[in-house]
């Protein structure tokens, strides 16, 4: 049933509830937040695995490294996955929900800024270099892997 003027269009009717369009889109908010919390458990997994210091630093960032380049691969699959006839809540789950819970800029620049701070210019250097460029190529595998997943 569609209604003028901003009424809301009616998509289902179920033995107790009609559902609207607008309560559709709301339910967005719950996929990011799924996707969102799927993400976040899964950095939080990977931040407690145990590793050796690497470049001699004190407290580089290798995970949170891995943690970005494997969320660029993630989400270039996603990219290379969607198109016209794919769900928006598919879309919000994955790339807004689970890419932005597993990954963060604000951490790399936190890290990225301490080892500054702490006057490690070399290994800083080299974890900004890797960061952007291995994210990037992430980005570009993934892509590259979805289109042999789905053609």
């Amino acid at each position: 049933m569609r209604k003028e003027r901003g009424k809301l269009e009616r998509v289902y009717t179920a033995q107790y509830y009609t559902f609207y369009v607008a309560d559709i889109q709301e339910m967005h908010f719950l996929f990011v937040a799924l996707g969102g919390a799927m993400g976040a458990v899964g950095r939080y997994a990977i931040s407690l695995i145990p590793i050796k210091t690497v470049f001699h630093a004190p407290a580089f960032p290798v995970l949170t490294l891995i943690t970005n380049i494997m969320g660029s691969i993630l989400i270039g699959i996603i990219i290379g996955m969607t198109d016209n006839r794919t769900s928006q809540n598919w879309i919000l789950f994955w790339k807004t929900g689970v890419c932005g819970g597993f990954t963060t800029f604000s951490t790399f620049s936190l890290e990225a800024y301490e080892l500054f701070e702490n006057k490690s210019y070399v290994p800083c250097g080299i974890y900004i270099v890797l960061s952007v460029a291995c994210c990037l190529f992430g980005v570009y595998c993934g892509r590259k892997i979805a289109i042999l997943l789905h053609g």
